[in-house]
């Protein structure tokens, strides 16, 4: 035996009240929408129907709760209609000429009227049909869950429909005639027939003169002076700029505003959106790509479809095109800046450039548009890659923070101009330079690297330093780190030590081998022994007054002792975490300092060199 459904009417009520409405002001809109709707049926039937909406406030004398008599001239309802549509939840007078004329109609889902039973406890609907039969017809429905339906003994004169609402008492704020006013204007703003709201003997007009973007006016300047004045008033943000937007899938067309200061680029935007010319929603989020955090906008959607608390779109096939048009007039934008306004690009860039570099990983055309504008970091200072390439054949960079700071002061001083590529987008973009900027040559840089522009040593300076370079190897052969002695500046920087990516991932191994249990221990063992790569290096200054004076140390037991302090003060200044070999090394290497210095009354150390202030620990 099968058996309905039963549908509890309070519970759809609270359910649209605490979870689908965003708040008891959509009732406002959901009768707009119906009267809407009902205009667009009637013009099917007649094409010359303008239609009208009126909003009549009557406000009792004795005190009474106010009530609200909403009117409109479209298509009415006959009474099998009424049956139909009023009384089961989910039925929509629109859905079967729904696929056929989808864009005609805001309705979708059978239950705006409901929204009205969140600020009234009962309904009364007076509506004539302009296909029925003449007669008026009464729906009075109660939040209970039944209703009834009568002819009426005031008959309207022409087609159309009266709903009256009568406030419950604790919905009375929502019926103030200020409050109207601004639900009126806000949701009906952009509708392009007129919405008249009458309190006592005063009528007025809520809706503007259709969307200010289709407007005609003078000049481009005076347009965009028009659009700025409403983007202020919309967002209450003076705005640097603005963009048309127009797609054909979903036929969408607005403006887009550019925002004065950058928000984070994991930011989501929060768009005014209108559908039909009815404000669908103040915080649609998927309207625009995620890389065009750098505007809010306003649009209209004729073609799209909401979710069902119309207050999004649904995420379908329409809607991605519509975006990726949208985007592509927001790319467009930017073009045209390049060409016709570099400056403001520049601009642009500074306040945006992490959406500009989005946009560029995204677009091939766009990148090779803009690349060269785009400003990094380098060993030398700030400067645009087209200025870093004219200067500079191959462009080099380190993808790292860490990596950056490890070579920038020396690479600087050698003359060697290295990209910091350590933020959002930065090593992707010039990783790609290669793929579509035809002859452009790009490689990754490491401290490594360094070593191959110093200078070589004489055979003289050689002979000096075989002792310092002998005893270095000695030491620090445990630690897998080779040694050699060069000549580079700055002066004061006594040591590099460089290691490539095989180098570093082996030390990390090794401190996280330290660090861990026997048995994850063995893993790391294996890990290590599989890595590959060439061993690091110590580069030794014989620029630096302390390496020439420890190059002529005859102690060897100091010579040691300063090549260990010299080797972690290597591994400090290139950010290089110390393992627990290293940490003894300098505890014991700061004792054994220590010792030697007391042992000699303070003096006659190589640390006593005027040069070992600069050079020496920090």
């Amino acid at each position: 035996m099968d058996h309905r459904f039963q549908v509890s009417l309070r519970g759809v009520i609270d359910l649209l009240s605490h979870h689908l409405y965003s708040s008891p002001g959509v009732y406002l809109r959901e009768l707009l929408q119906n009267a809407t709707d009902a205009i667009r049926a009637r013009q099917h039937l007649e094409p010359e129907h303008k239609g009208t909406v009126r909003l009549e406030l009557v406000e009792k004398q004795d005190g009474g709760p106010p009530t609200l008599v909403f009117s409109d001239d479209g298509v009415g309802l006959t009474e099998e209609e009424i049956h139909r549509f009023l009384a089961t939840i989910g039925e929509s007078s629109k859905r079967e000429a729904l696929e056929d004329r989808r864009k005609d109609f805001i309705g979708q889902f059978g239950i705006g009227l409901l929204s009205c039973f969140m600020v009234c406890d009962e309904l009364l609907l007076v509506t004539r049909s302009a296909r029925g039969d003449g007669r008026t017809l009464e729906w009075r429905g109660r939040h209970d869950g039944t209703y009834a339906v009568q002819v009426s003994e005031h008959p309207l004169e022409r087609p159309g429909t009266q709903v009256f609402l009568v406030a419950r008492a604790d919905m009375v704020e929502w019926f103030a005639p200020e409050r109207l006013r601004q639900l009126g204007r806000h949701y009906g703003g952009l509708l392009p027939f007129p919405i008249q709201l009458t309190v006592g003997a005063e009528q007025e007009r809520l809706d503007l003169d259709g969307a200010p973007w289709r407007r005609d006016y003078e000049s481009a300047g005076e347009r965009r002076k028009a659009m700025l004045e409403y983007g202020r008033e919309v967002f209450e943000t003076d705005f640097i700029d603005c963009i048309p937007l127009r797609s054909q899938a979903g036929d969408v067309d607005g403006v887009a505003f550019v925002l004065p200061a950058s928000p984070h680029f994991n930011a989501k935007q929060k768009h005014r959106v209108y559908l039909k010319h009815m404000l669908l929603s103040e915080s649609a989020e998927n309207l625009l790509p995620e890389w065009a955090f750098f505007v809010k906008c306003v649009v209209n959607a004729n073609a799209l479809r909401p979710t069902a608390s119309r207050e999004s779109f649904y995420e379908d096939g329409a809607l991605s095109q519509a975006r990726e048009a949208l985007g592509h007039g927001l790319r467009k934008y930017l073009v045209d800046l390049a060409h016709e306004d570099p400056r403001a690009l520049q601009r642009l860039i500074g306040l945006h450039g992490l959406s500009i570099k989005a946009l560029a990983l995204d677009d091939d055309d766009f990148y090779r548009l803009v690349i060269g504008w785009l400003p990094f970091e380098t060993s030398l200072g700030v400067t645009t890659l087209a200025e870093y390439r004219r200067a500079y054949p191959v462009v080099r960079f380190t993808a790292t923070l860490d990596g950056f700071r490890q070579v920038a002061r020396v690479a600087g001083a050698q003359g060697l101009c290295i990209i910091n590529a350590a933020y959002t987008h930065d090593a992707a973009l010039l990783e790609k330079l290669p793929h579509v900027v035809e002859g452009a040559q790009v490689e990754p840089f490491s401290a490594a690297d360094l070593p191959q522009s110093f200078e070589e040593l004489t055979m003289d300076e050689r002979d000096a330093v075989f002792p310092l370079l002998r005893t270095a190897e000695q030491v620090l052969a445990p630690f897998h780190c080779g040694v050699v002695v060069k000549k580079f500046f700055p002066a004061e920087v006594p040591t590099l030590y460089s290691a490539d990516e095989e180098g570093s991932f082996r030390r990390d191994a090794e401190r996280a081998r330290d660090e861990s249990d026997d048995l994850y221990a063995s893993v790391l063992e294996g890990v290590m022994a599989a890595a590959g790569g060439e061993p690091a290096q110590l580069c030794f200054n014989l620029h630096n007054p302390v390496v020439r004076r420890l190059a002529a140390v005859t102690d060897r037991t100091m010579m040691k002792l300063s090549v260990e302090m010299l080797y972690v003060q290597a591994l400090l200044l290139g950010q290089h975490p110390l393992n627990a070999q290293e940490m003894t090394l300098l505890n014991q290497g700061l004792l054994g300092l220590i010792s030697a210095q007391l042992g000699t009354g303070g003096s006659g150390g190589p640390e006593s060199d005027g040069g070992a202030g600069s050079g020496g620990l920090h």
